[in-house]
């Protein structure tokens, strides 16, 4: 009888703080404003089915999330014929010959089996006026990614942690997809042992969006580099995304850490690229300005980059007019070189609402102990 007593007890008290979990903060930058689910109900899911029912539906709501809801297995796995573009060290990944991108794309590699989970390569379609909030460090979403596309708009996802989508393998899934929606605000988030990308936005565009505060985890044991690191972090290539990526701490990749394209305007103040085995910028005609950020680890800074950046490497009064403020410098340890000096860049912010930027220093303090889950 106590034991059971305490256990009801136990409940209401999850229960109740459940319920009473509220959105941390607002979005700065081009998502300010977004308001998520707060026009509607809280709604605390138990299952799987429940979560993408929530996910779906065309109210407005606040879905909080206090347990892992895993996702493998309750689709099936697909076995099939894959290919080895890296080799088939215990260290690389295989690829899942998606949409034919082994036969048409890598030919001379190693056909290989490979068996993947299928949950992971289908995402769920999020609904228009979402909050997604975890309670501390308990809300875990395993197997299977987010899909914020084809017009959605007002959409919060704070505090919660994507995982484990079929890592071993590219095209094994990505943890969150942006593809033409709005009013979006990453914040909190935790993506780690994703199979492609952890953050990716295209074709269509995505405007008023912030990811602030995210880790963006690349430790695993497969990667395209055959290192521990991962390669596929963050690609931004929504033809004319504008997106504030402020306060993410982005560690432990080799690649597209991000890869920026098809005028893609991204603002990226204060954040913190650590551990990178090989290079964390690069896209062909993209937007970026870069500022008070930390690259600490990072062999190459950018790579392969021929788009327009203004990084500056002391504090820059030229961004004065078009921000209202200095652009504090970056700062680097260990890392090569990132001096792109193109202040076209700034004419992109229009009339956009602007993040703060503190001094790099600020950001080497704060943001690892800040950026993920459970730190709100």
């Amino acid at each position: 009888m106590h034991h059971s007593a305490y256990f009801v007890s136990v409940l209401a008290t999850i229960t109740s703080l459940a319920r009473a979990q509220t959105v941390s903060g607002t979005p700065e930058g081009f998502a300010a404003g977004t308001t998520g689910g707060a026009a509607g109900s809280t709604v605390t899911p138990s299952s799987t089915d429940e979560l993408v029912s929530y996910l779906t539906s065309s109210d407005p709501l606040t879905i909080v999330l206090s347990t892992t809801f895993d996702f493998t297995g309750t689709e099936g796995t697909t076995s099939e014929t894959g290919c080895a573009p890296w080799g088939t060290g215990s260290g690389c990944q295989l690829a899942i010959n998606a949409n034919d991108w082994c036969t048409n794309y890598e030919s001379d590699a190693p056909s290989v089996s490979v068996s993947y989970d299928n949950a992971g390569t289908t995402p769920i379609d999020v609904a228009s006026d979402k909050t997604v909030i975890g309670v501390g460090s308990s809300g875990v979403i395993k197997g299977k990614g987010l899909r914020l596309a084809n017009g959605v708009s007002n959409i919060i996802i704070q505090n919660i942690a994507i995982t484990e989508l079929n890592p071993q393998y590219v095209w094994g899934g990505d943890a969150i997809t942006l593809d033409g929606s709005s009013n979006i605000w990453i914040d909190h988030v935790h993506t780690s042992l994703i199979g492609r990308q952890h953050i990716v936005s295209g074709y269509n565009a995505n405007t008023a969006v912030t990811i602030s505060n995210c880790e963006i985890d690349g430790v695993t044991d497969w990667s395209a580099s055959c290192d521990g690191h991962h390669y596929w972090a963050l690609y931004f290539t929504g033809e004319g995304d504008q997106i504030t990526f402020k306060g993410n701490y982005v560690h432990h990749t080799s690649g597209r850490s991000p890869k920026i394209d098809e005028g893609s305007f991204v603002h990226l103040p204060n954040n913190y690229w650590y551990a990178n085995s090989g290079h964390a910028f690069e896209g062909a005609d993209g937007y970026a300005l870069v500022e008070g950020s930390v690259f600490q680890d990072v062999v190459e800074p950018e790579n392969g980059w021929a788009g327009a950046m203004f990084a500056p490497t002391s504090d820059s009064s030229s961004c004065a007019s078009a921000l209202g403020r200095d652009c504090p410098a970056n700062i680097f340890g260990n890392s090569g070189s990132l001096s792109e000096s193109d202040t076209s860049v700034l004419d992109q912010f229009g009339s956009l609402e602007v993040a703060d930027a503190l001094d790099a220093a600020s950001a080497q303090s704060s943001v690892p102990d800040n950026a993920g889950v459970g730190k709100i």
